[in-house]
């Protein structure tokens, strides 16, 4: 995320950054984002820019695509007692093993945006959470067999 507020200036404006003079570095990001997660806010976050969006009729509900993306981590992470994340699994994509977490994401197929994030264990499969990730406003849902 540093080097993406350092190269894309749109992330930049959207965070309200502004000039490249006092961008955050990782672990001010880090913290930030443990943060967000301590309250339960970025939920809440992506409600309210979603809400603009729709205001401006970027976002027109009429379908939803869904998908989850591997989020891979080194085996060896641990969390602050010193044992591996208990959020964190392993699971096998092809042929290859993989340890970490899945970003399941509901996408308005008509606009491309995000309206849906829902954060699981890797090992977690991709169609339980295909509830958690539609409106109820749609017309049509698109998966892949994942």
């Amino acid at each position: 995320m540093e080097e993406a507020l350092f190269d894309v200036p749109l992330y930049r404006q959207f965070a309200g950054l502004g000039g490249m003079n006092r961008l955050p570095d990782r672990v001010s990001i880090l913290r930030f984002r443990h943060l967000l997660e301590q309250h339960d806010l970025a939920p809440k976050m992506l409600e309210a820019v979603n809400a603009t969006l729709a205001a401006k009729g970027l976002m027109l509900k009429e379908g939803t695509a869904v998908d989850a993306s591997l989020i891979a981590a080194p085996s060896s992470t641990k969390n602050n007692t010193g044992t591996r994340d208990p959020e964190m699994h392993q699971t096998k994509k092809g042929n290859q093993w993989y340890f970490g977490m899945k970003c399941h994401i509901g996408v308005d197929a008509d606009s491309g945006l995000v309206h849906t994030v829902v954060g699981t264990s890797a090992n977690v499969n991709d169609v339980t959470q295909a509830h958690a990730l539609v409106h109820g406003e749609e017309a049509d849902v698109f998966a892949d067999a994942g």
